[in-house]
């Protein structure tokens, strides 16, 4: 480590995915010094791992402000902005581009896996000069960085929920791992073999298990001997199905549309009231235990969301929720007991702070277990953030969200098409943003499917 005064240490930025990304974005216009910290071999590591899947929104929704900024001066051009692209593509269509930016190229280190985050020369218990002490990032390598501030967005797709109903292994789920894939397996590409002809149970109700039960009742039409079965610990599966033909992005309303056909139709057992309780491996097959009965699979897909790992950075002065494992103060503007995605209020720099100084998370990751979050709240976050470590209060506090809620705006989906038609509102047309108040800056409407944390049916509302 060289030895530097503290305000000329780069900010770290934890992942390199689009929060991350974004963040960067922020960090060079405003010419703050940064180093982005990726734990993959290339950028948006965790985004490839659900490259098959496409997200709900177009791409005029998915691509932060600064972004496309540090992008349009390198000549980048911009995708059909009606198109809804794969995970794949908005890995290799817009965050390597940013990535390989020349303002942010040199910035970021791959294969750069932090396992702790603490204060040189001092635990969380000493106070005195610790504003003033640089944050020590250590690396699985043995490297250490010294930084003035850290911003992790580092997401939570390394550590998914557990099948047990009870947030704790179901009893038998660890012996029984072989027969369980986690979250978005691909059904129709790489992983065809492990479900054509096999009958598969998928466990959740956000949007994660959706994807994956359309695909299945896909192959159960291509494949002889293909089955599905749907459980969820709710009586209903209406918080899954959403707004349907109402809902203001049109890709998730149809997603929502489908799978009730399946169900209607047949093609989908669902079985509700089922709350793991047991997992058993016995003659090839696995056995679901869950107080109504139980199913018998040859593969299940725990689609049950995910949580935040705190454990790197527990040498700092965290203030976490103890229910949602977000800050203290952002609990109540997400809790899904009372808020929706789409009812999420504007929140920023302040709601995200600790009383480490310099130490924010954003992102999927600052919302713990809440499956209320949004790409495009992560952005804000990012650019508040930002402004706040440049000194910026104002525009750090000046915080605009405008958030999809089902029923928005009238949309026209068109099923198994990666485009969608609008006859206006938030999804398609650029009549709302012309209405929008002078001054008014309206944040992209992104969702994506993997963002999916706990909630009360063990998978993420409509947000995911």
């Amino acid at each position: 480590m060289v030895s530097t005064s503290f305000d000329e240490l780069p900010v770290a930025v934890i992942g390199g995915g689009p929060v991350g990304l974004a963040a960067a974005a922020h960090l060079a216009e405003r010419e703050i010094p940064f180093v982005v910290l990726e734990a993959g071999d290339g950028p948006a590591a965790m985004v490839r791992q659900w490259g098959h899947v496409r997200l709900f929104s177009p791409w005029r929704y998915n691509v932060d402000a600064a972004a496309r900024r540090l992008l349009a001066e390198a000549g980048w051009v911009e995708p059909d902005p009606d198109v809804l692209p794969m995970g794949a593509q908005l890995a290799d269509d817009y965050l390597r581009p940013l990535a390989d930016v020349p303002t942010l190229k040199p910035h970021i280190r791959y294969d750069s896996r932090v396992v702790a985050v603490t204060r040189l020369g001092m635990d969380r218990v000493r106070t005195a000069d610790r504003a003033s002490t640089p944050l020590l990032v250590r690396l699985a390598d043995g490297d250490d960085l010294l930084a003035r501030a850290v911003i992790d967005a580092s997401g939570t797709w390394a550590t998914p929920n557990v099948l047990g109903a009870s947030g704790i292994p179901a009893h038998g789920e660890t012996q029984a791992a072989a027969y369980v894939e986690h979250a978005l397996p691909d059904v129709l590409g790489a992983d065809r073999d492990r479900f054509a002809g096999k009958r598969t149970v998928v466990v959740g109700a956000g949007h994660s298990a959706a994807n994956t039960l359309l695909a299945l009742a896909e192959l159960a039409g291509q494949a002889p001997g293909t089955s599905v079965v749907w459980a969820i610990r709710s009586t209903s599966a209406a918080r899954t199905y959403g707004g349907e033909a109402a809902d203001a992005l049109p890709a998730r309303g149809a997603l929502g549309s489908r799978l009730r056909s399946h169900v209607d139709d047949g093609t989908i057992e669902l079985v509700t009231g089922f709350a793991v309780q047991s997992v058993e491996a016995t003659a090839g097959r696995v056995r679901v235990s869950g107080g109504v009965g139980t199913i018998t699979a040859d593969r299940i897909v725990s689609a049950t969301g995910f949580r935040p790992d705190h454990t790197f950075v527990s040498e700092l002065r965290l203030d976490l929720d103890p229910i949602l494992g977000s800050t203290r103060a952002l609990a109540p503007l997400i809790d899904p007991n009372e808020h929706s995605c789409g009812t999420v209020p504007p929140h920023g720099a302040d709601e995200l702070a600790h009383p480490e100084p310099g130490f924010y998370a954003i992102g999927v990751k600052s919302y713990g277990r809440a499956p209320t979050f949004l790409l495009a709240t992560g952005y804000e976050q990012a650019r508040s953030v930002v402004a706040a470590l440049a000194g910026d209060w104002a525009a750090a506090r000046d915080v605009q969200l405008d958030l999809p809620e089902t029923g928005v705006c009238n949309s026209d989906p068109v099923l198994d098409s990666d485009t969608i038609t609008s006859s206006g509102g938030c999804c398609g047309t650029t009549a709302a943003a012309e209405a929008e108040p002078a001054g008014r800056r309206r944040a992209p409407l992104t969702l994506i499917s993997v963002t999916e944390t706990g909630g009360s049916d063990q998978a993420g509302g409509c947000c995911d």
